[in-house]
Parts: C-alpha cells; sequence; structure tokens
C-alpha cells in the first residue's frame, strides 16, 4: 500500500515510499465497565480550539477521548467548549466563535468562564445540578472557585514553572489538582492541592502498527530548544541513521530553527517534513526505525512517546520529566542519560518488538483513564458534601 508524500516546506524534499502498515486485529465487542456511581459532570474546556482539535490541540485531544469514555461510561456529561466541537458529550459553546489565534488571551477566557459559571448556577436554580466542575480551562476557574457552590477539580496540562508555581501556591487549594505524571506532581507547590496523578489518555485502537520499519529515525514537536531537535540531529548522524524531524517552528522560535536545524537539512540524511497530522503522522510514527525524546526539562507527559508505542515504535528518551512513567527500559524503549547514550542506543532498539510497544500504550486507554477520573470525581463530590453540612450548621 503507498501513502502521498509527506508536504516539503522547502519545496525539494520527496520521502521515500512508505513500508505496509498493518491494523492489528480488534477484539470482539467488549463489555466496557460502567461506573457505579455516575456523575453528572461539568466539563470545562478552554475556549479557543474546538473538540476535538482541527489541528493542533493537545488539550482538546485529551477532552475528545475523556467525554468519549465517561458518557459510555455511563456518566452524564456536558462539555462547555468553543464553538464547532462534538462529542458524544452534550456539547454547550458559549462564545459566538473559536479563537485558536489568541490562545490564553484573558478577554476570551474570562467571558468564556463566565458564561459557565451562569449556566451551572442556572442548572442549579432549574433543579438539575451539576455534582461537579472538571476544569481543563487555564486559570480563571481555579482562581474563582472559591466563589461558587460546586466542587471543583482541575487538570494541570502544564509545568509548574516560575510564574505558574506562584498562581498554584495561592489558588491550589481552592479545588482539587490532578497532575498528568508524577514527575509533574512532584515539582508542584506548597500551597497547590494535588489529590491524584491520572495520566493522559490515547485511542490505541486507531492507531496502526508497522512491523516493518523503514531506517529513519524519528523526531516530532515543536521546534524549541528544550524538546531537542538540534540534539536528535547529533545523536542520527553519530548513529549513521537518516532522520526526520516533523513540527511546527512557532513565532519566536524562527532564529533558533534558522540557526540550529536549518543547516543540517540535507533531503537525505536530515528531512525537514513541516507539521503533520491525521493518517501522516501515524504512518510516520509507524515506519520509524525508533522515535527520538531528547528533552532536558521536566516534560509533563509527552504525548508523542505513547503516540510512537501506540504506533509500535520503540523510544529512546532522556531520562527527565515523565519519561520514567512510559517509558520501561529494555522493553518498550531505552531511558539515557546522554546524546552519545541514546546513539549508541539506536541499534538496541532493533531487539524490541512492535506488538510490545503497542501493549505497552493500552495503559493508557481512555476508560481506564476515565476511571481514575471517576475516582477523584467521588471524591471531590464527597468532601464538598462534608464541607457544605459543616458551612450550613455553622450558619
Amino acid at each position: 500500500m503507498t501513502e502521498p508524500d509527506l508536504p516539503d516546506p522547502q519545496g525539494a524534499l520527496q520521502l521515500p515510499q512508505h513500508n505496509a502498515v498493518q491494523e492489528p486485529a480488534r477484539d470482539g465487542p467488549v463489555e466496557r465497565e460502567r461506573n457505579a456511581h455516575p456523575v453528572r459532570v461539568a466539563m470545562l474546556a478552554p475556549p479557543w480550539i474546538p473538540v476535538p482539535p482541527p489541528g493542533y490541540g493537545g488539550i482538546e485531544y485529551v477532552l475528545t477521548l475523556l467525554c468519549d469514555a465517561l458518557v459510555e461510561r455511563g456518566n452524564d456529561v456536558e462539555l462547555f467548549c468553543a464553538p464547532g466541537s462534538h462529542s458524544k458529550a452534550t456539547v454547550r459553546p458559549l462564545l459566538s466563535a473559536p479563537h485558536p489565534e489568541a490562545i490564553e488571551r484573558s478577554l476570551f477566557e474570562a467571558d468564556h468562564v463566565a458564561r459557565a459559571f451562569a449556566a451551572f448556577d442556572e442548572a442549579s436554580a432549574s433543579g438539575h445540578p451539576f455534582d461537579l466542575v472538571h476544569d481543563h480551562c487555564g486559570y480563571t476557574p481555579l482562581a474563582m472557585a472559591d466563589r461558587q457552590e460546586l466542587p471543583l477539580v482541575h487538570t494541570v496540562h502544564g509545568p509548574f514553572d516560575r510564574d505558574t508555581s506562584e498562581f498554584y501556591d495561592h489558588h491550589g487549594s481552592k479545588g482539587g489538582l490532578i497532575c498528568i505524571s508524577r514527575s509533574q506532581a512532584g515539582y508542584a507547590p506548597a500551597g497547590a492541592n494535588v489529590v491524584a496523578v491520572v495520566h493522559n489518555p490515547i485511542d490505541v485502537d486507531a492507531w496502526p502498527v508497522g512491523y516493518q520499519k523503514q531506517d529513519y529515525l524519528l523526531w516530532l514537536g515543536r521546534f524549541v530548544p528544550e524538546k531537542g531537535p538540534q540534539r536528535a540531529i547529533k545523536v542520527a548522524k553519530a548513529a549513521g541513521r537518516p532522520l526526520v524531524l516533523a513540527g511546527v517552528v512557532q513565532p519566536g522560535h524562527e532564529r533558533f530553527f534558522a540557526q540550529e536545524i536549518e543547516p543540517h537539512i540535507d533531503g537525505q540524511q536530515i528531512r525537514f517534513v513541516g507539521e503533520v497530522g491525521g493518517a501522516r503522522k501515524q504512518r510516520l510514527f509507524a515506519d520509524a526505525y525508533a522515535f527520538l525524546m531528547p528533552i532536558t526539562w521536566p516534560e509533563p507527559f509527552g504525548m508523542v512517546m505513547v503516540e510512537s508505542l501506540a504506533a509500535g515504535t520503540p523510544v529512546i528518551a532522556f531520562n527527565h520529566g515523565s519519561a520514567p512513567e512510559i517509558i520501561e527500559h529494555g522493553k518498550n524503549g531505552f531511558l539515557v542519560e546522554n546524546e552519545d547514550e541514546m546513539a549508541a542506543a539506536v541499534e538496541r532498539t532493533a531487539e524490541i518488538a512492535p506488538a510490545d510497544c503497542r501493549r505497552s500504550a493500552e495503559r493508557f486507554s481512555p476508560h481506564r483513564v476515565a476511571a481514575g477520573y471517576e475516582a477523584v470525581y467521588r471524591e471531590a463530590i464527597d468532601r464538598g458534601a462534608v464541607g457544605h453540612a459543616v458551612a450550613s450548621h455553622g450558619r
């Protein structure tokens, strides 16, 4: 089976034809476990990008899988989101248009959250209240969580850096914080009320597995220094294998790309294919000999590692951030300390079977992630009920 060439932003690159990629045999109908105590959840998405995302959108991708799994498990979920969204949950767009060009602009977040809070009040007044709010929106809902009665849990999708740590230290006790890795939770400031760690989900069944590998190494992500594309180039040259670089050069990082990446792109050993998505992205993962993850910062989760495993491709990662929670050394990839160790591990990935990589990704199935969140919801609801009773008694 052939696949059209991936786009070449430089106008010259032609990727070799892809090898056969096999769709794994699926099980017959599986009896999905249903939540014994279903809950009514107000799922608060960011206002900027629809769910599911048409292109880039990590949080929106997580919400796509989580909402569908929660509904399949018997929960009542309303998704407060950007226009253009669709889901098995009840979709409740709040603004007149999405705003992908204005991500994190406070005007749209404040407007979106204020309308959501009003909808929560209306639901209570109508006699059909929500049990809790699950916030993925950003910062406004958590900062204002003590201004409304519903229990609120908040998934921390980004790192605890200097700016966000100050925010979470001051506001992090207003709701239950869920971290997406144990590594991320370890950086939480003292005032943050971290109640659980729940990894991000991936729909493993949607990914084909590549059993016949090509010879190229793969790096995919944003072209920023901490993500390590410049280190991936050094590793590929040391290992004597071609490297495919895929991703987007975001505003503000053009100079880094021009100085550290572009001089090495020759269309042969080092190839740049720009931003990819959908089936072409899946094939790029599935055909790769190995995926390189040379990060030097505490990546909160690293979805690209799980995507690689779902496609049957081993991962070689620096031993930082969430990598030790995803990579099982010698089983689905290798954890290394530097570029030399990464280059030395490249040939060893031939010892790892694609099926083993695939099986390791099943830990992150949407239903397993949904079950983890259901446990968080139940505890939050119970704590909220106790707190409300204490407050009422005090009055």
